[in-house]
């Protein structure tokens, strides 16, 4: 994307698909293909540069909108991210601003927070893993058919390797220690693993 600057301020943020008119004179898009940036730089057009520093993973956090400023101390065009806010970690309930507003009642559930909705992520793959397998519970509740050992002591490793996972999220004191949770890394032996941990896998 290309910013026009005209009298040190931005007038127009043109895509670079057409051409452009800048005071009385008329150029044609190959300005921005055949044109090197300093010839641009030259009539007021120039390439912006985002600066993503402050840009934070969508997932955990809530960014600010970009701004594009022309910065005449480097002569450039940035565009630049506020400060991130990190996303609620526990639910969040409507306040008493909230309901005299009409957006709803004092202390009842407005939104989720990620605590609550990473266990309920845990809970889901918990199932699914188990749901294969459930229908050997079934027959020994329905026929008496004792199910194997293994799968016993496998079904039992799932479930505790899930309250373990539940029980950790609950301790992340800050957004940035649950985001730690989920984060794979490369360990020394090259295995690649997270904090969480994974559920058992059935040999």
């Amino acid at each position: 994307m290309f910013a026009i600057v005209e009298s040190g301020s931005i007038t127009s943020m043109p895509r670079g698909n057409k051409g452009v008119q800048i005071g009385d004179t008329k150029y044609p898009k190959t300005i921005y293909t055949l044109w090197t940036e300093a010839e641009r730089n030259a009539i007021g057009i120039y390439t912006i540069e985002e600066d993503n520093t402050n840009f934070k993973d969508e997932e955990w956090y809530i960014n600010t909108n970009i701004s594009y400023a022309y910065d005449a101390d480097d002569d450039k065009v940035k565009g630049t991210y506020g400060t991130a806010t990190a996303r609620a970690i526990a639910d969040v309930l409507f306040t008493q601003a909230d309901e005299d507003a009409g957006r709803g009642t004092k202390d009842e559930l407005n939104y989720r927070g990620l605590k609550y909705l990473k266990k309920e992520i845990i809970d889901g793959q918990c199932a699914q893993r188990l749901a294969p397998s459930d229908w050997r519970v079934i027959r020994e509740q329905e026929t008496g058919d004792a199910m194997d050992s293994g799968w016993k002591t496998w079904r039992g490793n799932v479930r505790t390797k899930c309250n373990s996972m539940q029980t950790a999220i609950d301790n992340a004191a800050n957004i940035a220690a649950l985001q730690a949770l989920f984060t794979y890394t490369e360990q020394e032996d090259k295995s690649i693993t997270r904090p969480l941990g994974e559920f058992p896998i059935k040999e």
